[in-house]
């Protein structure tokens, strides 16, 4: 109990809706919730997104919190405090930042190249075809920036919680804003004439975003929408991989976490839909419609960087601010993951928090330099059972991502809403005398709906379900 006692905390409820919001708001964000919208059918998918983060999100993210203020435990040793038995969820919910924390940090290098790439003016050259491959493909740099990345994000977890992580995000995440809303409104702002004489303005292309396009939906159509919005909110909101009971467990039990909650909803989902008027109008006027098509690294680090250059002389600017803020959201997120698993060391394991984010740094390093080899020296292919063909990267997203995460979320749901009863969670969430507004949604959603839709995605996600 003294350990307890003594475990550092969250200074307010600003700092802890900060850092939440700063772990959720990362790469998953800025360049999968806009090629998802654009794919499926704009507005259809925001208003699916929206009922899904307030229902399905929410009763992730309620549950995972109140799991660790109760237990004040980190993933590792929370759920083995709850129930003995259900320990191996817990050592589930670590891996999954164990295994994300090097990729992460070997794309968080490649978003620092591109800062410093139109930092220094050399925007036009970043544009063109094959830079990325040949970035990535190389022996050297990939790991230099690698390790700047994840120096920087070290740095950050080494000083701990109040002077490190809350410090941090108090001084990002409002930079990260101002940047988002300044490139979202610019956005809508331009026009382009190509060389076929055809104009498309920013406005046109966010008219896409939101407007619904139900032209040719079926119903398996819906379902591949339901399941693509699903799987986006644990990008969206850090569920499942351990980092909010982390940081649930730092938060004091005289804190209203309803109002936390909500607050980190509404941050969340309007970065999230604000990446989407950043990045959608910009590509559509340039690129056109068949631009949208791009997702993941292609969009950010080969579409986009097209989309800057024929902006202009402004280009430059626009994708030095561009890069800068995906530096910010990256580098929020990177530490929430290290910290999941740093917090899990120092609770499991009693190691001092030097120790524990020295062993973790070095886990990231190796791990990362292995991803950085996939692209040359270590280079293969394999077919995963979704049917995609990958490299190192790919497989460890894959193993975090589509399996463990789904996992996790789906053993939490029978272990709260079947086992230890959802009335454990609703005590925790009122315990600082807040009403819990939607504890009936909570009820339904953690028994039936919640573990229904994710055995779906399981199984969706592994290529046993393809009827849908």
């Amino acid at each position: 109990m003294k350990k307890e006692k003594n475990r550092n905390s969250f200074s307010g409820s600003l700092g802890f809706v900060l850092t939440a919001a700063g772990s959720a708001v990362g790469l998953g964000n800025i360049w999968r919730f806009p090629y998802l919208a654009a794919k499926d059918g704009g507005g259809l998918f925001l208003v699916i997104y929206l009922i899904l983060a307030l229902t399905f999100g929410f009763t992730l993210l309620t549950t995972e919190i109140a799991i660790g203020r109760k237990t004040k435990q980190s993933p590792l040793t929370a759920y083995a405090k709850l129930s003995s038995r259900w320990g191996f969820l817990g050592i589930f919910a670590c891996l999954v930042p164990v295994i994300i924390m090097p990729y992460y940090c070997v794309i968080g290098g490649w978003v620092v190249k591109y800062f410093l790439a139109y930092l220094t003016g050399g925007g036009t050259a970043a544009a063109e075809d094959g830079y990325f491959t040949g970035f990535i493909t190389g022996a050297w740099q990939p790991i230099v920036l690698l390790i700047v990345f994840l120096f920087m994000v070290a740095f950050i977890v080494f000083r701990g919680i109040n002077k490190g992580i809350e410090s941090s995000s108090k001084v990002l995440m409002p930079l990260l804003l101002l940047l988002v809303v300044g490139i979202a409104f610019f956005s809508l702002m331009i026009h382009y004439e190509d060389e076929n004489g055809v104009a498309r303005t920013g406005m046109e292309g966010f008219q896409i975003y939101v407007i619904p396009d139900l032209n040719g939906m079926t119903v398996k159509g819906f379902f591949t929408v339901l399941l693509d919005a699903m799987g986006q909110l644990f990008f969206s909101l850090s569920v499942a991989m351990g980092i909010m009971v982390a940081y649930g467990s730092y938060v004091k039990d005289d804190a209203n976490l309803v109002k936390s909650i909500n607050q980190i909803e509404i941050f969340d989902t309007a970065v999230a839909f604000l990446a989407g008027v950043m990045i959608i109008p910009a590509v559509y006027t340039f690129m056109g419609r068949e631009g949208m098509a791009a997702s993941g690294p292609s969009l950010m680090f080969v579409s986009l960087p097209k989309v800057f250059a024929s902006m202009g002389r402004v280009g430059n600017l626009v994708g030095c601010l561009f890069f800068a803020m995906v530096l910010f959201a990256a580098i929020t997120s990177a530490v929430s993951v290290m910290e999941a698993v740093v917090s899990s060391f120092m609770d499991k394991f009693h190691m001092t928090r030097t120790k524990a984010a020295a062993v973790e740094t070095a886990i990231a390093l190796v791990g990362g330099v292995i991803v950085c080899l996939g692209y040359n020296v270590l280079y293969f292919e394999f077919k995963l059972p979704n049917g995609a063909v990958a490299q190192i990267l790919d497989i460890m997203d894959y193993i975090s991502n589509n399996l463990l995460m789904p996992l996790v979320a789906i053993g939490t749901c029978i272990l709260i809403g079947w086992l230890l009863k959802p009335q454990m969670v609703i005590d925790e969430v009122e315990k600082s005398g807040s009403r819990f507004g939607r504890k009936q949604l909570y009820i339904v959603m953690i028994r039936y709906i919640a573990p229904i839709l994710l055995v779906i995605l399981l199984l969706k996600s592994v290529g046993i379900l393809t009827i849908i």
